[in-house]
């Protein structure tokens, strides 16, 4: 074990940055439009279900992982399991990291210059054509795009290269309470709108027939991508936890905040649907073209739409944030440069997939690979492929190569602390977690269809 290693300074610290770690876009536009098309409030029951079952015993297995080692995320399984195959699962989690800020922070750039706008023009007047041939000029130009992408990777960079203790965690404690005030503004605006009513019905009245097995996959699916499991942030930030650290009520308090972030999404973005008679959409139609409509027709509507973007810029930075420190930790310990070093050499990878990510909007949309562009070869690759078979592969690697005596130990802080359900924790990580996971696979790829048919 490295004693020269960061640690994270305070418990409060430790929580920030690790809700931090899970928040993300997908919690703000993710969310309300996967609750939007699976049923509303049902969804959100069945979401909420997944999250204790599934997302909260896996984000405890990765931190077990985390700080057992005190290593990166593949230097973690070569401690594990020296001499194996298994610390594929961490080159598996490292990767996924590099290549989602390879698209990641071409969105994430957007947030910069909407937020730009919404500071220096006015969106009275403009009508939704408008605003989609703003949304499709401005994603298909060569270089505004980029220029704010650059400026997202530079202010990633700055907080990762600063350190663990004065990078990660001094902005998580500025970023995580500034995003839930600006959250929770947004949110009691939407619910002075009329007809907001109808919007919070939806988000909290269910309609138990619309529940099929198509709603509980996705929302097994989007439980287990909320919390960013099986890309290694959890395990890279987990490694940077002392050992006093309680991690059974860390992973319980990051799933509680992540979860509030994500419903008071959708109590921000519901009221508003209902109030203009819209339907919530998936990706970046929601968040660049529909609610900037909604701005326009709100008084003082350009302000509404700067608080939001400053809102989507901060999520946005804590997720870039986490998904650095991934691969900074791992070049910076298992090739023994300087931090900072490591931190330019992500940078600088990420710049160069985020170019062609960028471009894959205007001039290189005809470029194709499979039939999808670079932008969404990348989403479709990490987020269908990489993710859950990284998940599924820490649960049974921890569930059948870790001795329970030793996962036991550590999960109770050598004793110190009681795991009143450790067997049934175990059971499910050893059993159910891989099988669930396997499904949320092969839902996400589309093939649940076809090995039902196959019954």
């Amino acid at each position: 074990m490295n004693q020269q290693r960061s640690t994270f300074g305070s418990r409060i610290g430790v929580l920030l940055a690790t809700v931090g770690c899970a928040v993300g876009l997908g919690n703000i536009w993710r969310f309300p439009y996967m609750l939007g098309t699976n049923g509303g409030a049902a969804f959100l029951l069945i979401y909420l279900a997944c999250i204790l079952i599934l997302g909260w015993p896996v984000m405890v297995t990765e931190f077990f992982i985390g700080r057992n080692t005190k290593s990166n995320a593949a230097g973690a399984f070569k401690k594990l399991a020296p001499g194996t195959a298994w610390p594929i699962i961490g080159y598996n989690g490292v990767l996924a990291a590099f290549l989602i800020l390879g698209f990641y922070y071409v969105i994430s750039g957007w947030t910069l210059d909407y937020a730009f706008n919404a500071a220096f023009t006015s969106y009275a007047g403009k009508t939704a054509a408008d605003f989609q041939s703003e949304f499709s000029a401005f994603s298909s130009s060569v270089f505004k795009p980029i220029l704010w992408t650059f400026a997202f990777i530079c202010l990633t960079h700055f907080v990762v290269t600063s350190g663990v203790k004065n990078g990660i965690e001094r902005a998580s404690k500025i970023l995580m309470p500034l995003l839930f005030i600006i959250l929770l503004t947004l949110c009691v605006r939407s619910l002075t709108l009329e007809g907001a009513g109808a919007g919070i019905n939806f988000l909290f009245r269910p309609d138990f027939d619309k529940i099929n097995s198509t709603v509980v996959l996705n929302a097994m699916g989007q439980a287990f991508f909320s919390l960013s499991v099986g890309m290694g942030c959890l395990i890279t930030y987990s490694s940077y936890f002392k050992q006093s650290i309680n991690i059974q009520r860390t992973a319980l308090e990051v799933t509680i905040l992540d979860t509030t972030i994500a419903v008071l999404g959708g109590i921000m973005i519901f009221p508003a649907v209902f109030h203009f008679n819209i339907a919530p959409t998936s990706g970046p139609e929601l968040v660049f073209i529909t609610l900037p409509n909604v701005f326009a027709q709100l008084p003082l509507g350009s302000i509404w739409a700067l608080i939001f973007y400053i809102l989507l810029a901060v999520a946005a930075l804590t997720s870039t944030i986490s998904l650095h420190e991934v691969a900074t930790a791992y070049i910076h310990e298992e090739f023994h440069v300087t931090r900072k070093r490591a931190t330019l050499y992500v940078s600088l990878g990420a710049a160069v997939l985020c170019i062609f990510s960028s471009l894959s909007f205007g001039i290189l949309k005809g470029a194709t690979f499979f039939g999808l562009t670079f932008f969404d070869l990348l989403d479709y690759v990490t987020a269908k492929i990489m993710l859950p078979f990284g998940g599924m592969l820490i649960c049974i690697f921890v569930g059948n190569r870790i001795n329970r005596k030793i996962l036991k130990a550590e999960l109770t802080n050598r004793g110190t602390l009681t795991f009143y359900f450790f067997n049934g924790y175990h059971f499910f990580i050893k059993y159910v977690a891989p099988i669930a996971i396997g499904l949320i696979f092969l839902n996400e790829l589309g093939l649940t269809k076809w090995v039902m048919s196959l019954g």
